[in-house]
C-alpha cells in the first residue's frame, strides 16, 4: 500500500511523520537537528528517501544536511555558498545601498529527475544549484542582475523563499523574494526578468505598481496547467494565466486577503487553499477562528473550511512554507502552525485532525507521496 511521509521543519529540529494511504496513525520521528532552526526540508521526486535540510542557527551558521534512506540517518554535505563575482548592493530598510550578506537557506527543492541536482534559495536573496548531491553549490547570478540593486528586505529579512520547476519545459524556474517580486527564467536560470506586472503595493513602495519591490509571500501552479500561478501576496490573493506576464487579483470573499501561504489541489487544478491572517501587524487569524479558506473556481469564490479546526481563541500563524498537498488519490492537505500543531485532512480540506501537537514552532511542512 503506498503511504506518505510529512516532513516538518521547527524552531528547534526537524520531525518525519509517516502512515499509510489511510492517515489515519502516524509514526513520528525526531526531533533531527535538536535546537537547531530547520528552515525547510524536502525530498526528491527521483528518489524518495534521497531528502535534504537546511539547518541554521545564529550561534553556529548554516548546515545543509542530505538522507539516503529517508531521513533515518543524516550527513552534512557542503555548505559553502559564495556570490558569484563582486557581490555588489542591494538597498536597504531606509533605502541606502547594502552589500549582500549570506545568511541562510530559506528553501530547497530538488530536480524533478535527478536527486543529486538541488536549488538554494537563500537570504540575503539569490539562488544556489548543486550538481553533486550537496557537496558543492554555485549560485546562479543572472537573478540579482534583474534589478537587484532596487531590492529590500521585508520584516522577515530579504529572502528567496519559493522555487518553482516546470514539469513541461526543462528550463523554467520560477522564484518569489521577499521584498523584491516574482521572476522567472526560461533558459534554466541563466537570465531572470521581473513578472509583476498587475501587483499592487499602495502601502509598501512609493509606486505602488513598481517593477520590482512588492513583498509576495508565496507562488503555486499546477504541474498539469504550469502557465497558471496562484500568489499570496502581503496583501491580495493574485492569479496569472500567462506564466506570470500579467496579474489580476482573486481574493474575492475572503475574510482577510492577507497571509502567507497557498497550495493547488493535486488533481484539480482550479481548487486552491489559503489560510488568511488578520493583518501585517496582527498575526493570527480574523476572530481567533483557525480557518483554511478553498477555492473551487480559481479565486474569488471562496469557502471556509472548519470541521476539526479550533473556533475561538486561536491565534497562531501559519507561515509561507507550511501548507503542502499530497497527490493520493482522495488528495491531502497538510499545514503547521506556530503553536507547534500539524493538521491534516484525507478528503481535500472538507475535515481536519491534528495529527501532532505540540511541537516547536512550525517552520515548513512538505509531503512525499510513497510507493
Amino acid at each position: 500500500m503506498s503511504g506518505v511521509r510529512v516532513l516538518v521543519g521547527t524552531r528547534k529540529g526537524a520531525f518525519i511523520l509517516q502512515s499509510d494511504a489511510r492517515r489515519e496513525q502516524w509514526d513520528i520521528s525526531g526531533p533531527h537537528f535538536a535546537g537547531w532552526e530547520v528552515y525547510h526540508m524536502n525530498g526528491s521526486r527521483a528518489d524518495p528517501n534521497r531528502l535534504y535540510a537546511s539547518q541554521t542557527s545564529g550561534w553556529f551558521g548554516q548546515v545543509i544536511q542530505r538522507s539516503d534512506d529517508g531521513g533515518q540517518t543524516w550527513q552534512p554535505v557542503g555548505n559553502k555558498f559564495a556570490y558569484e563575482g563582486v557581490p555588489g548592493t542591494h538597498q536597504w530598510y531606509d533605502g541606502s545601498q547594502h552589500p549582500w550578506e549570506f545568511k541562510r537557506v530559506w528553501q530547497l527543492v530538488p530536480s524533478l529527475t535527478d536527486p543529486d541536482t538541488v536549488y538554494a534559495g537563500v537570504e540575503d536573496a539569490a539562488l544556489f544549484r548543486t550538481g553533486d548531491g550537496g557537496l558543492t553549490w554555485q549560485e546562479l547570478p543572472g537573478l540579482r542582475e534583474a534589478k537587484g540593486h532596487l531590492w529590500q528586505p521585508g520584516a522577515g529579512g530579504m529572502c528567496l523563499h519559493t522555487i518553482i520547476l516546470d514539469p513541461n519545459n526543462a528550463g523554467r524556474i520560477l522564484v518569489a523574494i521577499s521584498a523584491a517580486g516574482a521572476f522567472r527564467s526560461d533558459d534554466s536560470g541563466e537570465t531572470w526578468r521581473p513578472i509583476n506586472q498587475g501587483l499592487k503595493s499602495a502601502f509598501e513602495l512609493p509606486d505602488p505598481t513598481a517593477e520590482v519591490g512588492h513583498c509576495v509571500h508565496n507562488l503555486a501552479m499546477h504541474p498539469s496547467r504550469p502557465g497558471v500561478l496562484f500568489m499570496q501576496k502581503h496583501w491580495d490573493v493574485m492569479r496569472s494565466d500567462d506564466s506570470g506576464d500579467s496579474w489580476n487579483e482573486v481574493s474575492g470573499n475572503l475574510p482577510s486577503d492577507f497571509g502567507f501561504p497557498i497550495a493547488v489541489h493535486a488533481h484539480e487544478p482550479n481548487t486552491i487553499y489559503v489560510v488568511p491572517i488578520k493583518s501585517d501587524s496582527e498575526h493570527y487569524p480574523p476572530d481567533g477562528k483557525l480557518r483554511v479558506y478553498r477555492s473551487r473556481s480559481g479565486g474569488n469564490e471562496w469557502e471556509a473550511l472548519t470541521k476539526g479546526l479550533p473556533q475561538h481563541d486561536c491565534y497562531v500563524n501559519v507561515l509561507r512554507s507550511a501548507l503542502a498537498v499530497d497527490t493520493l488519490d482522495s488528495c491531502g492537505i497538510y499545514f503547521g502552525t506556530t503553536g507547534g500543531q500539524v493538521y491534516a485532512s484525507a478528503d481535500s480540506g472538507d475535515s481536519w485532525t491534528a495529527i501532532v501537537r505540540d511541537l516547536p514552532a512550525v517552520l515548513s511542512v512538505e509531503v512525499q507521496t510513497l510507493p
